[in-house]
């Protein structure tokens, strides 16, 4: 018999290892089925395995920035809801340049709150 109500997969993308790591126990401990990655191109092989339900992931990575990881996986796995962050400002030229692309993401500054994240999750 399979499970309908099993808990949401999370991919966690940051190259932040310490925040990658803290944001997956989070969610771990509210309900999610969280896991972390720590590179865009990682993020990117760990979607097409674990077929999330939703993406975080940082915007400014060493290898494959957020966005082009995000444009990846959403090509992949549609339905992937993506929610990226970051605290800097090299951020808002990715968006513009994503946008001409057609895509749109939402986009929370670090640092975060614990309880404003989770609520941004769950709405």
């Amino acid at each position: 018999m399979t499970d309908n109500h099993a808990k949401p997969r999370v991919l966690i993308a940051d190259d932040e290892r310490i925040i990658a790591d803290t944001l997956a126990i989070i969610l771990n401990q509210s309900g999610f089925d969280a896991s972390a990655v720590y590179s865009g191109e990682a993020a990117v092989e760990t979607a097409r395995q674990l077929r999330p339900d939703m993406l975080i992931s940082d915007v400014i990575m060493n290898d494959m920035n957020g966005i082009d990881a995000a444009i990846k996986i959403r090509t992949m796995l549609p339905s992937c809801k993506i929610l990226l962050f970051s605290g800097q400002a090299a951020t808002a030229d990715l968006l513009d340049r994503a946008r001409v692309q057609g895509h749109e993401f939402e986009i929370l500054a670090k640092p975060v709150h614990p309880r404003d994240f989770l609520a941004r999750l769950r709405g």
